[in-house]
């Protein structure tokens, strides 16, 4: 089971740090980790999404409440998130599949943001399990780099 924590912290050096550090002392998995400065630059807000039992899940919650640097904590499950990741992969390409990769991109909403004559890098933005796809899309392709985000959520609409 997966849970995504929206941590909203006092933006201040070391904070991570702790927050990082009360996952590693206890043992809990950290699945994705995104970091960010809010509207209001005191504040920080920290997606993120770890997974385990149901007990495992509530106790993450109950630690991170108790941290004096966590202002508020959300929980929600992805079913209820709206989820993007952004991925950057370079890729090294020939005559032969140059074609395949850039109708690929045009498929999956990615986009080449570089070029040389036997390197490209593309550019997605799109929920993780679509970041996958298209990866596995790319599996013939050989890769050269690859770097993603992790997870950025935030709870769906619901008009009151």
């Amino acid at each position: 089971m997966k849970r995504i924590y929206s941590v909203l912290v006092e933006n201040q050096a070391g904070v991570l740090s702790k927050v990082s550090g009360l996952f590693w002392r206890r043992g809990f998995n950290i699945d994705s980790l995104a970091v960010g400065e809010t509207a209001d630059p005191a504040t920080s807000n920290m997606i993120i999404v770890s997974s385990g039992d149901e007990r495992t899940l509530e106790q993450i919650e109950k630690q991170l409440n108790k941290k004096l640097d966590v202002i508020k904590v959300r929980t929600f499950s992805p079913a209820d998130a709206v989820s993007r990741e952004l991925m950057l992969v370079k890729v090294r390409y020939t005559r032969d599949n140059r074609r395949d990769i850039i109708e690929n991109c045009q498929l999956m909403n990615a986009q080449v943001i570089d070029m040389s004559e036997t390197m490209m890098t593309i550019q997605m933005c799109d929920t993780p399990e679509r970041v996958d796809i298209f990866l596995h899309n790319l599996k013939s392709i050989r890769i050269v780099e690859l770097t993603r985000t992790g997870m950025l959520s935030m709870v769906k609409c619901a008009e009151t």
